[in-house]
């Protein structure tokens, strides 16, 4: 198989301005995206400290709407989005049948019968497969469109996210509640502006017509000096993520992983009555998972990374499935999967790094929470 080259990538709307704002891009999930604009680390504690922005366009929108669109999205998910208020979004997963995760999305309700559904860009023609096949049954009186093109997301993160988008918004943001979207204006342009994100602070996640997204960025931009704005890359976006606890596909979650396995068991319905997955997953939560994910410190001076081998007792038990020095903490941080009858908190492991091992202690998820006021 040929090596992906820049001209078969695809590109954001946003591309063009990474590219007058200096960025580094590396391909990623059949994109060219921003990795990083200066550093990493200054990327990463400007959204602890301040607020980044973030260009998430290559994410996947796919609108569910109809009678059936309720009916058809609780068999098609794990979690119950029926269950959901107007305005109301959760975290979901679709599953095979034998119970591996096809993709974690989030799912927002826009009205009645009609839905939003992110997907990461990674796995859009798989989502789109799996939910096209389940629609050919015409057992759901639904529709399913991929507007993924013609939507543009932008991520403003951090603790002055609230007064950056509030300056710019027609709506009472005090009104949005975490896991909460509202349909209005941010400087001038309609965006759907939720309270979601993917980096452990606060911050929302504004979805726009993808023909008005540089006007948002350069708006939000020019806003953003008096808040300590920054542009941020998806590098920071990942060390953020894993220092909260977060999972990311293709990591911690794949066909091959369970949500009980990874700690996500509660997001799965087994009440809600059948979907896809539902026997396979009613098993493994009755007899346990095989395995579990979990988080390690580096007792030694050494960055864990995934794929890297874990041991106990000087016995191979797992793999990391991702790893970081953490710009907020300061210490190597990992996320694992290894045997779920092993101790917990405070057992002693061994990260194989360039085939010597390092001493790592098992800590509690997640490694950092961001301060509550």
């Amino acid at each position: 198989m040929s090596e992906v080259g820049p001209a078969d990538l695809r590109r954001t709307p946003l591309h063009a301005l990474h590219r007058e704002l200096g960025a580094r891009l590396v391909p990623f999930a059949g994109y060219e995206m921003p990795v990083q604009y200066t550093s990493i680390i200054e990327e990463h504690r400007t959204v602890r400290s301040t607020v980044g922005l973030f260009d998430l366009s290559h994410m996947g929108e796919l609108w569910v709407h109809g009678s059936g669109a309720v009916g058809f999205l609780r068999h098609a998910l794990v979690s119950d989005p029926g269950s959901l208020e107007i305005g109301q979004a959760q975290y979901s997963m679709a599953c095979d049948v034998d119970g591996g995760i096809i993709d974690d999305l989030i799912v927002y309700r826009l009205a009645d019968e009609e839905f939003l559904v992110v997907c990461n860009a990674s796995n859009r023609a798989a989502v789109m497969q799996q939910l096209t096949g389940l629609l050919a049954s015409g057992a759901f009186g639904t529709s399913l469109d991929d507007r993924s093109e013609s939507t543009a997301l932008v991520a403003p993160q951090g603790p002055n996210a609230a007064a950056l988008v509030g300056d710019l918004a027609d709506l009472d943001l005090r009104a949005i509640g975490n896991y909460r979207s509202a349909t209005g204006t941010v400087a001038g342009i309609e965006c759907l502006v939720a309270r979601t994100g993917y980096t452990g602070e606060d911050g929302f996640e504004l979805f726009c017509d993808a023909n008005r997204a540089q006007e948002l960025w350069e708006a939000l931009t020019a806003a953003g000096d008096r808040h300590g704005a920054r542009p941020c890359g998806l590098g920071a976006r990942d060390t953020l993520r894993l220092e909260a606890g977060m999972p990311l596909y293709g990591n911690e979650l794949g066909r091959d992983t369970n949500p009980f396995e990874v700690n996500l068991g509660r997001v799965v319905k087994l009440e809600k009555g059948d979907f896809v997955g539902r026997a396979a997953l009613q098993e493994v939560k009755e007899s346990g998972a095989a395995r579990r994910l979990i988080g390690l410190q580096m007792v030694e001076n050494a960055i864990p990374r995934a794929g890297y081998e874990v041991r106990a007792d000087g016995a191979a038990v797992g793999q990391v499935t991702s790893g970081t020095l953490s710009p907020t903490l300061g210490t190597k941080i990992a996320m694992a999967l290894v045997p779920a009858e092993l101790p917990g908190p405070g057992n002693a492991f061994e990260v194989v790094v360039r085939d010597r091992p390092y001493r790592a202690e098992q800590v509690k998820l997640p490694f950092y929470k961001r301060p509550r006021d």
